[in-house]
């Protein structure tokens, strides 16, 4: 949802989008009941991701050294 809430207010989402998205998600028991929102609000969230670059951040390699962070 932090997702969603953040596209919302990057304003990448309308208000009506973001109510309708997240009570879709809310009252989905499983990943399979997610996909079936309806295609209108997919394109709403494939838009955003993309504008977000979510789909590269996914497609990264992790970094080397991710291990050896220690936490300050």
């Amino acid at each position: 949802m932090k997702t969603i809430d953040e596209m919302l207010s990057l304003d990448l989402l309308t208000p009506a989008q973001h109510t309708e998205i997240s009570a879709w998600i809310d009252r989905s028991a499983t990943p399979e009941e997610i996909l079936q929102m309806p295609s209108a609000l997919w394109r709403a969230v494939e838009k955003a991701s993309q504008v977000m670059g979510i789909d590269a951040d996914l497609l990264r390699p992790p970094a080397l050294d991710a291990g050896g962070m220690v936490a300050g």
